[in-house]
């Protein structure tokens, strides 16, 4: 069940990418890096089929993958890579739904971001690019994330020379939005705040926690940087609505305690997001 589930997902996924790819970005000609950039590219300057170009390059990236990488490609991945190009060709005819290449970038920045999330969460990917910056970290020492900025820098590049530098501009927008989308669909809109409580009172603040806001505490065993004492702090993590009334807890019981409040984006365990 769990593995149909994934496919299910990647599937999907592929599809969200090969519509927003045949609505939003090749009709207004931006070229937002990975294959579907490079299959932008040649449609506009030799009038290849999109479709063909991503099976082109594609298939090859998988199996070039699965030679210098090993065998964690699986299968998922191979349907995601086949099916992505499949539904991008037989849903060309769909026509643009906006001529603005400004809403294009946007919007299709969305829907692929929204596809790749999608398809993350199926535990596999699209092929494409990625597996080109696996390959090259594996072999140059540089980062994945160097290598990913620079083969998408490059396609970019070449839509800012084929077309002209507007809708090179476009294209980093569009990559900006993807990349943005991703994180949403990863770790959702929620979140949660974690604090650091430093306080001279943490048993009294400790009680109130659990009591009044109903919240795990977790003491932890530190020391003064300047007087070498032991010193226990409190960490808590709420719910983005409960901060306020935390932080008037602490403050009501120890005007003089110290608290350190961060982001935390994703929070999986009781009382939070189910794993």
């Amino acid at each position: 069940m769990k593995v149909s589930r994934e496919y299910v997902l990647v599937l999907a996924g592929a599809a969200f990418i090969a519509i927003s790819f045949n609505v939003f970005l090749l009709p207004n000609r931006v070229a937002s890096g990975g294959v579907s950039g490079i299959s932008t590219i040649l449609d506009a300057t030799m009038g290849w089929e999109p479709a063909y170009v991503q099976w082109a390059f594609n298939i090859p990236l998988f199996i070039a993958g699965v030679i210098f990488l090993g065998k964690q490609f699986g299968a998922k991945t191979l349907a995601g890579t086949i099916f992505l190009p499949f539904v991008v060709f037989f849903t060309k005819d769909i026509g643009p739904w906006t001529q603005d290449p400004l809403l294009a970038s946007l919007f299709g920045g969305i829907g692929v971001g929204l596809g790749l999330g999608i398809v993350f969460r199926g535990k596999a990917s699209t092929g494409g690019t990625d597996l080109a910056a696996q390959i090259i970290n594996k072999y140059t020492g540089l980062t994945l994330g160097t290598c990913v900025v620079i083969l998408d820098g490059l396609i970019v590049l070449a839509a800012a020379i084929v077309f002209d530098i507007e809708r090179g501009l476009y294209a980093l927008l569009a990559l900006y939005v993807t990349s943005k989308t991703i994180d949403i669909v990863q770790v959702g809109f929620s979140r949660s705040k974690m604090t650091i409580i430093i306080t001279e009172r943490q048993n009294e603040v400790r009680e109130g926690i659990l009591h009044k806001i109903d919240r795990g505490v977790t003491k932890l065993t530190a020391y003064g940087g300047y007087t070498d004492h032991e010193r226990p702090i409190l960490m808590c993590v709420v719910d983005q609505t409960e901060f306020t009334k935390l932080k008037q807890l602490v403050k009501t019981i120890d005007p003089t305690a110290f608290i350190i409040v961060t982001d935390a984006y994703e929070v999986v365990g009781e009382g939070f997001k189910r794993a």
